[in-house]
């Protein structure tokens, strides 16, 4: 089903998996209204939007901003008639042992990842409300079931962000129409990197497997069609939601031994705030352009199993 008559917002659009998906829809021929700070990466992808033989416009806003994005909703729909779909992904990392990294960045990471998202709700839900259909679509990640050492405010917004979505279908448990969908993607090959604060004293590099931004795109465009509760993307998910309910906290003592153990001989590199404050100067890109991307295949798969498998067994036997 081509989706040339449908009608879509996302926030968070100038870069990574928000740019993948504003293409991804225009390629489907959607009509799209795109938010973000950066005035210059926006127009970018405006411009591959049309390319890709979609319409698109760019709005300029600070998504912490609520009044600012309830002015930005109004204005979309009045540019589009009416939103079918909204997709939140606004998001932002700062990497470091707690206590070593600013409170005052801590904040702005709860505020980038968490408040953002309910300021998108809180302006859209109202026009999905009133035209009695609409879809929600809530980029939260692997993260939001898995705690991540190095990163607990980004952790602390996950969880709030499932438990956010959680309290809203049950809220809308009633209006058929109205669908909030979580998307879960494990690492994604995106700028994300250079837009977070480090402050480990290491360069910060992705793993093995990490995916394509367009194959989150292509799972988020698949929402349209068949809207759905929870979307994991990536094999790992659904390991990490079992390994996690068998033994809690396992997963993450695992990932804090490696993490301080690559933190001692990874290549040294100056602390950063990166674009926590301040959006980057031009269009940051799809994808980080440090690595080649591979999707995960069958050896991960396999080597996933068995430590899943691990996993719970520890966890079995600790309860014993």
């Amino acid at each position: 089903m081509k989706l040339s008559n449908f009608r879509v917002v996302i926030m968070g659009a100038s870069s990574g998996i928000g740019a993948a998906t504003a293409i991804a829809f225009a390629r489907e021929g959607a009509q799209l209204v795109l938010g973000a700070r950066g005035k210059e990466g926006l127009d970018e992808v405006v411009r591959r939007c049309r390319q890709a033989g979609g319409e698109a416009e760019a709005l300029v806003v600070d998504a912490i901003d609520a009044d600012a994005v309830a002015g930005f909703a109004r204005k979309a729909r009045s540019s589009l008639g009416r939103i079918d779909l909204w997709f939140s992904c606004v998001g932002a990392g700062a990497v470091g042992k707690y206590a070593e990294v600013p409170m005052l960045d801590h904040r702005r990471v709860i505020e980038t990842n968490l408040l953002t998202h309910m300021n998108d709700a809180h302006a859209v839900l109202p026009i999905f409300l009133e035209q009695d259909q609409g879809i929600w679509v809530n980029m939260i990640s692997a993260g939001g079931y898995v705690a991540s050492p190095f990163a607990a405010a980004y952790s602390a917004s996950k969880f709030g962000l499932r438990g956010f979505s959680e309290s809203l279908r049950a809220e809308l448990g009633k209006r058929p129409r109205i669908h909030v969908c979580d998307v879960y993607p494990t690492f994604v090959d995106t700028p994300g990197f250079r837009h977070g604060a480090n402050y480990t004293g290491a360069k910060l590099s992705y793993p093995p497997g990490v995916l394509k931004p367009e194959t989150v795109a292509d799972a988020v465009v698949d929402l349209a069609r068949n809207p759905r509760p929870s979307t994991g993307v990536g094999a790992p998910v659904a390991m990490f939601r079992l390994s996690n309910f068998a033994a809690p906290n396992l997963i993450a003592s695992s990932m804090n031994y490696f993490l301080d153990r690559w933190a001692k001989r990874a290549e040294r590199v100056p602390d950063t705030r990166g674009a926590l404050y301040e959006p980057q100067h031009g269009f940051s890109g799809i994808r980080s352009g440090e690595r080649r991307v591979e999707e995960p295949r069958n050896s991960a798969l396999v080597l996933g199993a068995v430590a899943l498998g691990a996993v719970v067994g520890m966890g079995l036997l600790r309860k014993r």
